[in-house]
Order: C-alpha cells, then structure tokens, then sequence
C-alpha cells in the first residue's frame, strides 16, 4: 500500500493522537483528518483546534467524515471508548483500509473489535503503545500483532515510526501490554498508599531512606514524585486501562484482585482533578492529602 496522496484519519484527538500526528512523516500529498466528541464541544473546541492547527490536521464532525475516505484509521481513544469507535469505524470504512487499534484493551475486547472491523472489510491491526507518547511522540516505541500486522510493518516505517513485531494473533501485543502495566500503573498505585500514609505520619523521609537504602537503583524520592504526577494527570485513563487488565486476567482464569484496587486508586486521584502545582513529592502528596480531608495533613499522628 502506498503513502502517496495518502489519507489518515485519527479517532480520538488527545494526548497520543496529538503526539502522533505532530509527528508523522508526511509523504506529498499526505491528509489527517481527527475526530473526538469533545471537539464539538463549545467549552473545548478551541483546545483542539490549538492542536490541530500546528499539527495541520483537518477536525472532522463526526467519526464517518473523518473515516469514510481514509486508507489507515488510527483509534487512539480510551479503553472503555474502544469497542465503540471500532464499531462506528466499521459503518464506514473503505475496504482494504487498515485500522490500527492503539488502545490499552484486553485481548478479548481487541478479537471483538477485529471480527467487527474485518466483517466490514477492514484490516485490523492490534497496537501496543509501550510507552508515555512524550517526548518521542510517534517514535514512541509500539508493538503489533495479528494476521494483517506483518504487512502493516512498511506502512507505519514509511510514516516514521517505530513498529515492531508481537506475533501473528490478535491480541499478542496488548496481552504484553497489559500484563506490563498490572506493574507500572501498580507500582503508581503502591506509591500512591505508602507515601500518601508516610506524609500523614510524618515518617516520609525515613521511609524515602530506606526505601533508597533497599534498593539504590531507583531514585525513590523523584520516582515517587513522578509516580503520584501520573496519576493526577492521567489516572482516569489508567484507571479505565486497568480495568481491561483486570479483564484479561480473568480471562485468564487469575484473580485480579491486585487490579482491581490499581483502579480504585487511579480513579480516586484522578476525580481530585489536581493538575499543576510544584513538581516535588511533598507538594504533589499535601496537595492530593488536602483534597482528600483538609485535616488530613494536620492529623495527629499519635
């Protein structure tokens, strides 16, 4: 498939179809069209069409506008939003256009979307995206699977990416991708109790130091710090990522009670809506500690 006079449609215009379309080699004659609910929203148009604008890409009113003349559709919304965009893809896509599925599901909810995409003629292609897309963007190291993955491999190199392999079944990358995060989003999770506990009881440097001690690889302090950062700007996407997690383990046939609690915890700090504020460790746990109780702090720790 060729990428000249190439269209590419983005479902779901936030942070990972902002990163990827800023970022994309653009061969002559390349058009990205980017459609997101939220854009037709007067309260937050102008964020996206700040985004689209330097990124030149065209915001479609509907998710048929932006995909009905596309030759790859990227689906980058969030997990609970997949099935659904897959099937409002599918009402429109062009047969032989491929739909690369870059969202954190489970491997049941990716087969699904496949059937659904591939009845209507499309190539479905299971991505993982197996990093932060900052600052890499579409450098951002990704993995795909399924019976179309190999053939999609030249596609997405030609646009500047970096594609590797999983295997030839759907659902292989994002088994990878999910198992991976029941650590990553749980050690955000454990980050979020210890030291949340450790600043109320007034021991936090004295768990810091031992912490360090145990383990002097890690830069606790700052890795803490940045640990709780993820989940006050994005927890409630991990949290609906970690849901599929969980998801997955049942599947197959393990408990997921530690999943479980990882979305509890995601979505809590999450709903606090506490962006900003100084980078440090302390200021990010006071500030999540007094929107949690104001006297939260200040308790006795006696």
């Amino acid at each position: 498939m060729q990428t000249n006079n190439f269209k590419l449609a983005v479902i779901g215009f936030g942070e990972a179809g902002r990163a990827f379309a800023s970022g994309w080699a653009r061969p002559e004659g390349t058009h990205i069209s980017a459609y997101d609910p939220k854009a037709n929203d007067a309260a937050t148009r102008a964020s996206f069409e700040a985004a689209a604008g330097p990124a030149t890409v065209t915001l479609a009113a509907s998710n048929a506008d932006a995909v009905k003349h596309a030759d790859a559709i990227f689906s980058l919304v969030t997990a609970d939003r997949a099935s659904e965009a897959a099937r409002e893809s599918a009402a429109h896509i062009k047969p032989g256009a491929f739909f690369f599925d870059c969202n954190s599901c489970s491997p049941a909810t990716k087969t699904s979307s496949a059937q659904v995409i591939e009845k209507a003629g499309g190539r479905y292609v299971d991505v993982a995206v197996m990093a932060p897309v900052h600052p890499k963007r579409h450098e951002t190291p990704i993995l795909l699977s399924g019976p179309e993955a190999e053939a999609a491999l030249p596609f997405l190199t030609r646009l500047g990416m970096l594609p590797r392999m999983a295997g030839g079944r759907v659902g292989e990358a994002s088994s990878i991708k999910m198992l991976r995060s029941v650590m990553i989003k749980g050690l955000e999770a454990l980050t979020a109790e210890a030291m949340l506990a450790a600043r109320k009881a007034g021991v936090e440097a004295a768990v810091i130091a031992s912490l360090q001690a145990s383990d002097p690889g890690i830069d606790w302090d700052k890795r803490s710090a940045y640990n709780l950062e993820r989940m006050m700007v994005h927890g409630e996407r991990r949290a609906a990522e970690m849901r599929e997690v969980a998801a997955t383990l049942r599947e197959l046939g393990l408990p997921d009670r530690m999943s479980s609690a990882i979305v509890d915890w995601q979505a809590e700090i999450a709903e606090l809506k506490l962006e900003g504020g100084e980078p440090s460790l302390a200021d990010r746990a006071d500030r999540i500690l007094d929107a949690i109780s104001p006297s939260a702090r200040d308790a006795d720790a006696s």
